[in-house]
């Protein structure tokens, strides 16, 4: 069968998921006995809590967890999520109606176009960013409109740079902090621009919050405290990288009741809702007690690698800004590289056994620009910098 003559243009139109193809050469050089230090992909290398695998391991053993779960979310869950909230954040969301439960944050923020994106219709997406905000709008119909994150602009995006016209017909507005690739923080000051900005142009932000609680010196704020009454927001939140459970695929939305329920409405007829056993270990790490030391503790061992990793880059030559939050460091690589080419910083690193993500595939706002996650212990980031360091100097 000639499946390429039959695939939909949607799927001949797609680039190649980069962390996908990120794997794939990981694994091909292992196959042939390369030992790899990865600094590519943001999935974390430290184990989950072990109060929510034993909750997980409890809830396996129950009955009613064998049956079809809820689509919008066990009653429990979304009651432990809204508390999460409320201790975090101070700000009051209804369990029933403002909360809903996803298969990991992804899930949402993919599905949340085809609930308000039609053809033509624009979602403002920042660039660097995750790609899925952009896909997922060409999937959808509609078209990105990209927002450039720049350094001189602390990577926010410049609000008053957005055409009127792509405003007002704009349905969507990504946001992102702290900032996935760039590890920057939002100010409490832009929060209240693009809330207002939203309001004017009648465009729902759509917060990816992901790694909020993975803030170093300073608690990060969510859309969510600026805007109050949940007049334009809905908020994406992830267990996988607070509580180190990428594999668990659990996560919940927050935030506006019409842009919940319309996002839901979407997964009742995409999916059969979150895995109640999932649920059960979601409940776990939102509501125990030792949850809040975990928390603090896996900051501690993020802290410290990222002190080794900014301080053996700097030894190296480069300039780096220390992240404030986030387990990534965006390192600009343009002023020792010819034209800035993160592609071809990658390949030369890559000869030495060491995957960085190349900021071009996070867009062109990227190029300049490789992604490190703190994902590898402290001796393998230092191992990793060294030999860095060999493939710059073999290069030259």
């Amino acid at each position: 069968m000639n499946i390429s003559g039959i695939a939909s243009r949607r799927i001949k139109e797609l680039p190649p998921y980069l962390f996908a193809a990120i794997e794939e050469k990981i694994e091909r050089m292992r196959k042939q006995g390369i030992d790899i230090i990865s600094f590519g992909i943001g999935d974390p290398d430290l184990p989950a809590p072990e109060h929510v695998v034993k909750a997980c391991i409890e809830a396996a053993k129950k009955k009613e967890n064998y049956r079809y779960p809820s689509w919008s979310g066990k009653k429990e869950f979304k009651e432990a999520a809204a508390k999460w909230i409320k201790e975090y954040h101070n700000v009051s969301v209804d369990p029933e109606k403002e909360v809903l439960a996803l298969i990991g944050s992804k899930d949402g923020i993919y599905h949340v176009h085809y609930a308000f994106i039609d053809s033509d219709d624009i979602a403002l997406c920042p660039d660097p960013g995750y790609p899925v905000y952009r896909t997922a709008t060409k999937f959808a119909g509609g078209m990105p409109y990209i927002m450039p994150l720049r350094e001189e602009n602390s990577f926010l995006p410049d609000l008053s740079a957005i055409p009127k016209k792509v405003a007002k017909k704009a349905k969507l507005m990504w946001l992102n902090y702290p900032n996935n690739p760039t590890a920057s923080v939002a100010t409490e000051e832009f929060y209240k621009e693009a809330v207002d900005f939203a309001k004017e142009n009648n465009i729902i932000i759509c917060s990816d919050e992901a790694y909020i609680y993975l803030s170093y010196e300073k608690k990060q704020k969510s859309i969510l405290e600026i805007d109050r009454h949940k007049e334009v927001s809905i908020v994406f939140y992830s267990l996988s990288k607070t509580f180190n459970m990428t594999g668990f695929r659990i996560g919940y939305a927050a935030g506006n009741e019409e842009i919940i329920k319309a996002l839901g409405k979407i997964k009742s007829n995409a999916d059969s809702g979150v895995a109640q056993i999932m649920q059960d270990a979601g409940i776990a790490a939102l509501t125990s007690q030792k949850s809040k030391e975990f928390i603090k503790n896996n900051i501690e061992t993020y802290k410290k690698r990222r002190n080794l990793l900014v301080e053996a880059l700097e030894s190296a030559g480069f300039k780096v800004s220390k992240p404030e939050a986030t387990f990534y460091v965006w390192l600009k690589i343009s002023e020792k590289l010819e034209k800035g080419s993160s592609m071809k910083f990658a390949e030369k690193v890559l000869k030495h056994g060491i995957v960085v993500t190349p900021g071009i595939g996070f867009g062109e706002h990227g190029e300049g620009y490789v992604r490190f996650a703190l994902t590898q212990s402290e001796e393998r980031i230092k191992e990793g910098v060294e030999r860095i360091k060999k493939a710059l100097k073999s290069e030259k």
